[in-house]
């Protein structure tokens, strides 16, 4: 009878592992310091002067609203640009106000361990 327990118990573990993990692997779940509940909504930065340019920055790597946000931020500390991240489609669309180097976005990114495939002008 205690084994059948056991195994119950280690039945529904294990079921909740799967759907927990199906979450994270479809970007729904936590990762990266936080569930998704923690993780707080990125402000659209105002750039100051007009935009001259658009970016598609190709990201691999990113699994979470905290990893959205943290690629937003980060890119969005450069002067001149403004992030915004697609978790479905695995990218950043960047909006720029004066010339960006391709190398300061992919340090942006990739200083936090993510990994940049591309980077094209829209």
């Amino acid at each position: 009878m205690g084994t059948v327990i056991v195994v119950l118990i280690l039945a529904v573990l294990v079921i909740l592992a799967i759907s927990q993990s199906k979450k994270h692997l479809k970007g729904e779940g936590g990762c990266c310091g936080g569930g998704s509940d923690s993780a707080t909504l990125t402000e659209i930065k105002e750039l100051e002067g007009k935009i001259i340019g658009k970016k598609i920055i190709s990201i691999e790597g990113m699994h979470c609203d905290n990893c959205k946000n943290s690629v937003e931020r980060s890119i969005n500390r450069i002067d001149g640009a403004r992030a915004v991240v697609n978790l479905k489609k695995n990218r950043a669309v960047v909006e720029y106000d004066r010339v960006l180097d391709d190398e300061d976005l992919r340090i942006a990114v990739e200083r936090l361990d993510f990994k940049v495939i591309s980077i094209k002008e829209a």
